[in-house]
């Protein structure tokens, strides 16, 4: 009976699979040029396996918390990939992607809840932040593989451009969620190491973090700094910021440009080459 109920723990969940389903659906609409809007397709290829980084991110701070010494993740459903299961769904998966569409910037969100108690040791602590954020970086990576392998050719160019901004998505939001800031996964890194008075006086502030990092983000300074930064990752994984900011156009269907340009003339659209 034990062992029942663990399986069911760690079933993997319908509503994740319907996730998976849309993002390869769309994926193939996006690949075959088959949707009428090649716009609407890349945005629901990119929001599909937008949701599915969330979820996989969350999982990961979960099955590590699991190994940690938390058996109460498989309870609570954290493993089944449930985004619905997640102590705040709205943070964990609503308002990242609202935040997708109206910024093109992959902002964390909320996390599972971890009963830290059960857990000991600081290294144990620092690996179940650090899972999630990982998550994110290995993603970007997969996705990013048609780049920095050389393999495009034969790739169309709204898919190439969609994976791009997908990039663009995984890498702002590992580096965001890096941050030492409370509330963020940077933090959850390095606080086992901080003293219990440092602890004390930080914790107040951890529910106001998240917000903290939206308000220093609307600073154009800050915002330009940042997204230079991103730039100069996805550089390094051979992903143009050219073909994300197309991916991103391609992905606002509702003010799409009326055809896709090929990757060696990003302007084609504009002087109508």
């Amino acid at each position: 009976m034990a062992s029942d109920a663990t399986h069911a723990e760690r079933r993997v969940s319908p509503v994740f699979l319907a996730l998976v389903a849309v993002m390869a659906v769309s994926m193939w609409a996006v690949w075959t040029d088959y949707a009428a809007s090649p716009g609407f397709a890349v945005f629901l290829f990119v929001v599909s396996g937008w949701v599915v980084s969330l979820c996989l991110h969350e999982y990961a701070h979960a099955r590590t918390a699991l190994h940690g010494g938390d058996i109460t993740v498989g309870a609570k459903g954290y493993l089944t990939l449930n985004p619905l299961k997640y102590t705040h769904a709205v943070l964990s998966i609503v308002l990242p992607v609202i935040f997708v569409i109206m910024g093109g910037i992959g902002l964390p969100g909320g996390a599972v809840f971890i009963e830290r108690h059960r857990v000991r040791g600081r290294w144990k602590h620092s690996l179940i932040s650090a899972a999630g954020p990982l998550t994110n970086v290995l993603f970007a990576v997969v996705c990013a593989a048609p780049f920095w392998l050389g393999a495009l050719d034969g790739v169309p160019t709204a898919f190439r451009y969609a994976l791009a901004f997908m990039v663009l998505l995984q890498v702002s939001a590992a580096l965001l969620n890096l941050l030492p800031i409370p509330g963020l996964d940077g933090y959850g890194i390095v606080e086992p190491w901080l003293s219990p008075g440092v602890r004390r006086q930080v914790e107040p502030f951890a529910p106001f973090g998240f917000l903290a990092l939206f308000g220093f983000l609307m600073i154009p300074e800050v915002g330009n700094a940042f997204r230079d930064l991103v730039y100069d990752v996805m550089q390094v994984l051979n992903v143009d910021a050219f073909d994300a900011a197309w991916g991103r156009r391609l992905f606002e269907f509702w003010d799409a440009p009326g055809c896709v340009p090929p990757a060696d003339n990003p302007w084609a659209c504009y002087l109508g080459g």
